[in-house]
């Protein structure tokens, strides 16, 4: 199983970059793991909605780019659809199942993700309909596989 997440953006917070350090070092028994990191397009805080949409689309371009064909994708989005952290783990382990040995998680820049990605997506997960930075969701989906896997194993972990 090769699970990959692309980002947009640098991740610069130490502590953030600390947690997902230990729990990429933690899923390393489980699955192989490839953190891709995509560069935001610099912008004003003022956008017009035309400029919002110029910007997905270049940040669009980088993440599609990464993507192989034979990916299967998983596009965070506050739309999708909010799953437990066993139905998460039990998707998971269908993918595997099924062959499906690639598997893609895309997470957006501060605007979100451009359409052309969210078409490309077999799935949108959403973890709250909550505005979370997008740094911070890195975080918590690396914790959220590596809990998916122990779960998958029936390995103790916290409720």
């Amino acid at each position: 199983m090769n699970i990959s997440i692309i980002s947009v953006g640098k991740l610069k917070e130490k502590y953030l970059k600390s947690g997902i350090e230990e729990y990429t070092k933690r899923l390393g028994s489980y699955s192989k793991i490839n953190e891709i990191e995509v560069a935001d397009e610099k912008a004003p805080e003022q956008l017009s909605d035309a400029d919002m949409e110029i910007v997905k689309k270049k940040e669009a371009d980088r993440i599609l780019a990464k993507i192989s064909a034979d990916a299967y994708v998983i596009a965070l989005a506050i739309d999708g659809k909010m799953k437990t952290s066993e139905q998460l783990a039990k998707d998971i382990e269908s993918l595997m199942t099924y062959g499906r040995s690639k598997i893609v998680f895309v997470i957006g820049g501060s605007l979100g993700l451009h359409d052309e990605v969210l078409k490309r997506a077999d799935e949108k997960l959403s973890f709250s309909k909550m505005t979370f930075p997008h740094q911070l969701m890195k975080l918590i989906l690396v914790e959220q596989v590596y809990r998916a896997f122990r779960i998958m194993k029936g390995e103790p972990y916290h409720k």
